[in-house]
């Protein structure tokens, strides 16, 4: 069983104690969340795709940990002009594992 869930405005597959990183959640380590935009549900063959979301569907979820994920370098230039501009971004994530799918 799998479902594709929309987390913070990105979509997930996600299966029963899988491990996946997010854009920062609120809430402590160790806590439950749920996230209730089930937008497709796959129970062993037998499909359900949400319009937009599957009623009644739920992921469940505990937040193992926060963390900042690896820096990204960001580079611009202008070639014979003398314009160079070098910028770094570091992304905030949280580690959760993925608890049940509930249908």
């Amino acid at each position: 069983m799998y479902a594709i869930v929309d987390i913070q405005g990105q979509q997930f597959k996600v299966e029963k104690d899988a491990k996946v990183y997010v854009h920062r959640l609120e809430g402590e380590e160790g806590a439950k969340v749920d996230f209730d935009k089930v937008l497709l549900l796959d129970n062993e063959g037998k499909v359900t795709v949400g319009i937009p979301t599957v009623e009644g569907a739920k992921v469940t979820a505990t937040i193992l940990s926060h963390m900042k994920d690896k820096k990204v370098q960001v580079f611009k230039k202008k070639r014979r002009k003398g314009y160079q501009k070098q910028n770094g971004h570091r992304q905030y994530l949280t580690q959760v594992q993925i608890d049940g799918i509930t249908a």
